[in-house]
């Protein structure tokens, strides 16, 4: 595992968090930094950071980083996937909207509309040292990643993705055997215990 890369990579999203919640923008990790705070420790390397925000924040968040010094990177439309580097780091925030059913779904590109895994946004604290940060459930990571060769046709089923699941599923097997988790009951950011649910 590359040590350096994953510390720089932490400390961003400690900044993240920090200036997300200065902004009281509730904002989710997904993709391997996900998994990796809700296991408790880093897993293997990240080739960048992923989150979800909500559709509705994202102008003011991206003003608040690009004053931090982050820039945007050219990307997916504007609409569903913001991209920015810092410290030579790449972080995504795909866009959230909820349907008229209020159900969370993609907030804008050729998958507008679509829904995201039921609970993904449902209160999942994880942890690794001292950086506190909300992630989408276990059991959304895994759906999005056994699912996204079906739902982006071409998208090959990547290895890393499998061994995630697994690490995953075994995870929430452990977690299944022994209630409460440790997590769900650390102290966070000052929004997460105010936001309402997806």
């Amino acid at each position: 595992m590359d040590t350096e890369r994953t510390t720089r990579q932490l400390r961003l999203i400690t900044e993240t968090v920090r200036i997300a919640d200065a902004l009281g923008v509730p904002l989710w990790l997904r993709g391997g930094w996900a998994m990796d705070f809700y296991l408790g420790e880093p897993t293997r390397d990240h080739t960048d950071i992923d989150w979800f925000v909500r559709q509705r924040d994202a102008e003011v968040l991206t003003h608040a980083l690009l004053r931090s010094g982050w820039e945007r990177l050219p990307g997916p439309p504007a609409d569903q996937q913001l991209d920015f580097t810092e410290q030579g780091e790449e972080s995504s925030f795909a866009l959230l909207d909820e349907d008229p059913c209020g159900h969370v779904v993609v907030a804008g590109g050729p998958w507008a509309g679509e829904r995201w895994p039921e609970g993904m946004l449902d209160g999942t604290v994880g942890r690794i040292g001292a950086t506190v940060c909300p992630v989408i459930s276990p059991a959304a990571q895994v759906e999005i990643k056994r699912m996204m060769p079906v739902w982006v046709p071409g998208r090959p089923r990547r290895p890393k993705d499998a061994q995630d699941i697994r690490v995953l599923e075994a995870a929430l097997r452990t977690a299944a055997r022994r209630r409460p988790r440790a997590t769900e009951h650390l102290p966070a950011a000052s929004w997460i215990s105010g936001r309402s649910k997806g």
